[in-house]
């Protein structure tokens, strides 16, 4: 009987130790910056209307930009003239991308919508 109720609490213990570890690794994820560039890609086709060549174009562009910001931007004071030369220069080229990517009418909503 006492090994019994020992089985049992160890399998008790091991069932919420597997959920709690679960549930870092989600909202681990969730700042990935593939899943965010994803969630943008999933909002713009919807929104503009993408074909599938260019949610991918876009995504490409978004995961970049994304991973550029957080290494050189994010956290960082954007008084700092490098910090603030690196963040146009991010901006510049995910607009450079987007504008070759999406037509005249996608870009201009794009556009209106990142204000």
């Amino acid at each position: 009987m006492k090994n019994l109720l020992t089985v049992i609490a160890f399998a008790f213990v091991m069932v919420l130790g597997v959920q709690n570890t679960s549930a870092q690794n989600l909202t681990q994820d969730q700042d990935r910056p593939e899943v965010v560039a994803k969630t943008q890609t999933a909002e713009l086709t919807e929104t503009l209307g993408l074909t599938g060549d260019q949610s991918r174009s876009v995504f490409r562009a978004l995961v970049a930009n994304e991973v550029n910001y957080r290494k050189h931007v994010q956290g960082k004071d954007l008084s700092n003239p490098t910090v603030a030369a690196d963040k146009k220069k991010f901006d510049d080229v995910l607009k450079t991308t987007m504008q070759k990517t999406l037509t005249e009418a996608q870009y201009k909503k794009w556009l209106a919508m990142q204000k």
